[in-house]
């Protein structure tokens, strides 16, 4: 019996351990000839990262507390998604990523309540792996344009791109198994 409660447990700390090196690789193995050739991607992919790193130093530097919050940049909109403890934090959280330098916009979907357990996460990993790789097989959605990150069963899509294109990532994340709700938090190229 003892065994049997080891092993999930197990399992789900060695999921949260390879969460991101299997996201990126999943998510990104279809097209990553067509990033390496597009050196302005490459640029707007390093400030999008320059602005992620740097907005979690800032965050974790002050608010030196148990809160998870995760930052997302595509092309310079960022989305701040996670748990904090009350509306003062989640308002801060805010205002030290807007003045972060090239931001152009802060999607604030910070969610006021305890953090999110192992488990949780760990599932919402699983789902956006998901959404990626259906992503990446449906020839009206290009992978270059959209990034899904999940919160608590929650789908957001970032990125830019016509309405049809917003719409198909919209049915196909919709549509993945344990997902609860799709955001859209698209620029519309039409």
């Amino acid at each position: 019996m003892n065994m049997r409660l080891t092993f999930p447990v197990r399992l789900l700390f060695f999921a949260y351990l390879l969460q991101g090196s299997f996201s990126v690789f999943a998510a990104e193995a279809a097209d990553t000839a067509t990033k390496a050739q597009d050196l302005s991607f490459n640029e707007v992919y390093k400030e999008d990262q320059k602005i992620e790193d740097k907005a979690i130093d800032l965050i974790y530097e002050q608010f030196r507390i148990l809160i998870h919050v995760n930052v997302t940049s595509f092309y310079r909109n960022v989305l701040i998604s996670g748990e904090v403890p009350d509306e003062t934090i989640k308002t801060s959280v805010e205002k030290i990523v807007s003045a972060i330098e090239d931001v152009r916009h802060v999607n604030n979907e910070l969610v006021i309540s305890g953090n999110s357990s192992l488990a949780s996460r760990s599932n919402d990993s699983l789902i956006t792996t998901n959404v990626k790789l259906r992503f990446a097989r449906d020839k009206h959605i290009s992978t270059d344009h959209i990034k899904a990150v999940t919160e608590n069963g929650t789908v957001f899509l970032i990125g830019n791109v016509n309405r049809a294109e917003a719409d198909a990532a919209a049915e196909v994340a919709s549509t993945t198994n344990r997902v609860k709700r799709v955001v859209k938090l698209f620029e519309y190229a039409d």
